[in-house]
């Protein structure tokens, strides 16, 4: 098949050649522009459309591919999708590693690794994190003994089976779900969809994680189900509870903080998000956990501060964790002052010598950029912040140095102190 590109690349077939995946050991050739970033050398796993100069070979979408620099250097193998602006995604940099099934089945093998040193005896967690854990496109959730994918790639796709095979050798789930649900799939022209690859189970499953049991939706809950990446940043509060500690929990989804809250010992909780059916699942966890001193309130999150404000009410720890307010760049600025907002009416609920919870999942907005945004969030609230605790998202999802899109969760603790 001949792949018509944009016109700034060159495409050439050499007559005869048939590529990899028809069998015979030939990749296309991508080659990579003179003058750009040295992204790739350091590190980085995915190759721009802007980066190409032109492509050598035949090749389906999907492809696996070498990748070469303007001096004929191999620099790295993946597969290539002309669809998307990601166009290659990078696999390896190690040009003696070949791309099969034994690669695949083994970097899934080295992932799960990789989970069982640095979480010991955690039955649940993000057990692959596509690109970190060079399988890229590719994430799996692990609620206890069932697995839930999402494929977010067009060469992972084409590579299903090879997939499922070392999910089930390297795993032994009872089940795999499918949670191809999600709008990136198109941009990579693949169909959205959902439901059970291997075996079945309830698409409810309970987990425990810190000590504190929850119910994961599977089927229909945020993204694969459950938010696993905050899981030490929850633990992370356990020195700011004690058991005369009231505290405050907006957007508060399922519970999570709130649920380390009460596992902690304090004695009084609001829990407050806009979803109904969020609150009902968090209610339903605080029954799991025999959990009786909270108070829900369904209601926006910004008007629930603002009215909290205004009658003068107070608790000695506030727990800010919003969804995300920038999903591109273009949005940074309404952004930071949304998050402002929040952040400088959830400061002025916080006693005097109390702790201060905040934290944002906008890559957009950059770790720099959200700290400032609460130095002018602690001004305008009259407060002198002292920084206890900083950090991103836990061991399950570790992060390449030189990928900063990996640098998308903030996480800040503070003690606040009134300033008159």
């Amino acid at each position: 098949m001949k792949v018509f590109l944009p016109a700034s690349y060159s495409f050439i077939l050499y007559e005869g050649e048939t590529n990899y995946n028809n069998g015979v050991n030939i990749l296309a050739k991508v080659f990579l522009e003179r003058n750009r970033r040295k992204r790739l050398e350091q590190g980085h796993p995915w190759i721009f459309q802007s980066e190409v100069n032109r492509i050598e070979g035949e090749f389906e979408p999907g492809d696996f591919v070498d990748v070469y620099n303007h001096q004929n250097f191999l620099l790295a193998k993946g597969y290539i999708n002309p669809k998307s602006q990601m166009i290659v995604r990078v696999l390896t940099q190690n040009p003696d590693e070949e791309l099969n099934e034994n690669f695949f089945i083994e970097k899934i093998r080295a992932a799960w690794a990789y989970r069982q040193r640095f979480l010991p005896d955690v039955n649940s967690c993000r057990a692959i994190y596509g690109e970190s854990d060079f399988l890229p496109g590719l994430i799996v959730d692990k609620y206890e003994d069932v697995l839930v994918v999402q494929i977010l790639s067009l060469g992972m796709e084409k590579r299903k089976e090879w997939v499922l095979k070392g999910l089930l050798e390297v795993f032994q789930p009872k089940a795999i779900y499918l949670r191809n649900d999600v709008y990136v799939r198109e941009l990579e022209g693949l169909n959205q969809e959902k439901g059970f690859w291997y075996g079945e189970s309830p698409t409810e499953i309970e987990i425990e994680e810190n000590g504190v049991k929850y119910v994961v939706d599977i089927e229909n809950g945020q993204k694969t189900g459950f938010f696993f990446d905050q899981r030490q940043n929850r633990a992370a509060i356990k020195p700011l509870i004690d058991s005369n500690s009231t505290v405050l929990d907006c957007f508060t989804h399922t519970g999570s903080f709130m649920l380390n809250a009460c596992h902690y010992g304090a004695k009084h909780l609001t829990a407050v998000d806009i979803s109904e059916h969020a609150i009902e699942t968090a209610k339903q966890n605080a029954r799991l956990n025999g959990f009786d001193n909270i108070d829900f309130v369904t209601a926006n999150a910004f008007d629930f501060l603002r009215e909290a404000v205004e009658e003068q009410k107070l608790w000695d720890v506030v727990i800010i964790d919003p969804p995300a307010f920038a999903k591109s760049s273009r949005a940074v600025k309404k952004a930071l002052g949304g998050y402002k907002d929040i952040n400088l009416n959830g400061l002025k609920l916080v006693k005097d010598g109390g702790f201060f919870v905040t934290a944002s999942c906008s890559y957009h907005i950059h770790g720099d950029m959200f700290q400032e945004m609460v130095q002018k969030a602690a001004y305008d609230a009259k407060k002198v912040l002292r920084q206890i605790h900083w950090s991103g998202a836990g061991y399950d999802h570790p992060k390449l140095l030189a990928s900063d899109e990996g640098d998308y969760l903030k996480f800040a603790i503070y003690e606040v102190h009134s300033r008159r």
